[in-house]
């Protein structure tokens, strides 16, 4: 069983990390409202991977209650920095004690989400988006070219209506959309014509059987899927949301006997082995794989983030998704259900869609991984093959150290060797030696566990 895909590579090694071409810089906080906090003679924060850092961050809240005010990874210094309001001494000695910076902040969470209800209730219109950035401790309101007129000045009203201290709105060029159509992909017919998607990572369904996470807005177009374009089904839909919350869904291999790994085919014979099911951290270095556009990496840049598509069965109406994650990743039409990782092998999302492209650059939205398992009720890889599901898998990370997914396996190729090429035929259900490093090869190659379709 194998899907062919021809992607183009965007991003190129360097020594000892990747340079993404094109990619926003990751900017650390400057807003008015914050100060960096801590008591005189704290021990300095520690340097932290960033899994390390999301595995603390998804600790804090329930440690810091209402005074935690969101937290994200500063890649530069490796430190998890930690917002938090009202200057609670307790608070702040909580988080020096667990090894992150404190940082001060005006608005809570629940400030935050009190403003995101608001453009909920006021300002749902196709082509807009928002989410909360941790950085600079306000809700970033997005919207795309096709919020003009009436729809724009209502937008407009609404983020100001919040407060330039809780609110900021930016244009984007391009138009939200779903990425949908390209490379090592899953093909369905339906009456409509062809569709074609990715699929983002392996898992077992809850009943014990072999089946993959893919966007949900495939899953509602089709319900038997293909390795390829004229093949016969290999996979059926087993559950599929979207829109509402999330955009997800659970795709069943017809044969019970099919081996699904828990891997990430990076290119030219090389995969990522995928340990762990993670929440993503704001500032979080990350990989994509999608069908047309290969490898690319980027940041995460928001958190339970709202996406306003304009609706393709209602002319007039609007599918919303709620609970993404925000990304500067680029992404084009045939990336949608690809997989989003991390250095270290973490599973963090699945491509959802967004705006622009991987010349200009853009936002890109997936569905956490962690939201769709419990959802659900998969786990992570093929039971023994995978080394278990997603909520026994925590420690596989560290075997990697600093190395993403440890070290080469034997054979391996280098895939910086080949970047510009275009490639095919990569596996759906069994992939080279694990152990590749993305970095070395953010661009091109066949991929499995990460194709894209076009939606009708």
């Amino acid at each position: 069983m194998s899907h062919k895909r021809i992607p183009k590579r965007k991003a190129a090694i360097a020594a000892g990390g990747v340079v993404a071409l094109g990619a926003a810089a990751i900017l650390l906080p400057n807003a008015n409202a914050s100060q960096d906090g801590g008591s005189p003679g704290a021990a300095a924060p520690k340097t932290l991977r960033a899994t390390d850092a999301s595995d603390l961050a998804s600790q804090l809240p329930g440690l810091l209650g209402d005074t935690f005010a969101g937290s994200y990874y500063d890649s530069g210094a490796k430190r998890l920095v930690v917002n938090v309001v009202n200057g609670d001494d307790n608070a702040v000695a909580r988080v020096q004690k667990a090894g992150a910076k404190v940082r001060e902040v005006a608005n809570s969470l629940a400030a935050l989400k009190t403003g995101a209800q608001t453009l909920k209730a006021d300002a749902t219109i196709p082509g807009t988006a928002w989410a909360v950035d941790p950085r600079t401790n306000k809700i970033i309101v997005t919207a795309d070219s096709t919020v003009t007129g009436s729809a724009w000045n209502r937008l407009e009203s609404t983020v100001e209506g919040l407060g330039t201290a809780k609110a900021t709105l930016k244009k984007s060029a391009g138009t939200f959309k779903t990425f949908v159509s390209g490379g090592d992909a899953i093909f369905s017919q339906t009456e409509a014509g062809g569709v074609r998607c990715s699929l983002g990572f392996n898992v077992t369904a809850g009943d014990g059987t072999p089946a993959f996470l893919t966007a949900g807005h495939c899953g509602v177009a089709a319900a038997q899927w293909s390795d390829s374009q004229t093949g016969q089904p290999l996979a059926t839909v087993d559950q599929a949301t979207f829109p509402g919350a999330g955009d997800f869904s659970l795709v069943k291999y017809d044969d019970a006997a099919t081996e699904a790994p828990s891997e990430v085919n990076v290119g030219n014979g090389q995969t990522v082995q995928i340990t762990q099911a993670e929440e993503a951290t704001v500032g979080t270095q990350v990989f994509r794989m999608g069908s047309t556009t290969g490898l690319n990496d980027g940041t995460v840049t928001g958190l339970d983030a709202t996406v306003n598509f304009q609706s393709e069965t209602d002319p007039s109406g609007v599918d919303t998704v709620t609970g993404l994650i925000q990304t500067d990743v680029c992404a084009e039409p045939g990336d949608s259900g690809g997989s989003l990782f991390t250095r270290e092998g973490g599973a963090i999302g699945l491509t959802s869609g967004g705006s622009g492209d991987c010349t200009q650059g853009g936002e890109t939205f997936f569905q956490p991984v962690t939201t769709a398992l419990a959802a659900t009720g998969a786990t992570l890889g093929a039971g023994d093959q995978a080394g278990g599901g997603a909520g026994d898998q925590a420690g596989g990370a560290e075997q990697g150290g600093d190395e993403i997914g440890g070290d080469p396996g034997a054979g391996a190729v280098d895939p910086s060797a080949s970047a510009g090429d275009d490639q095919s035929g990569a596996a759906m259900d069994a992939g080279a030696d694990p152990g590749a490093d993305p970095s070395a090869d953010t661009g091109t190659g066949t991929g499995h566990h990460s194709s894209s379709g076009r939606r009708h």
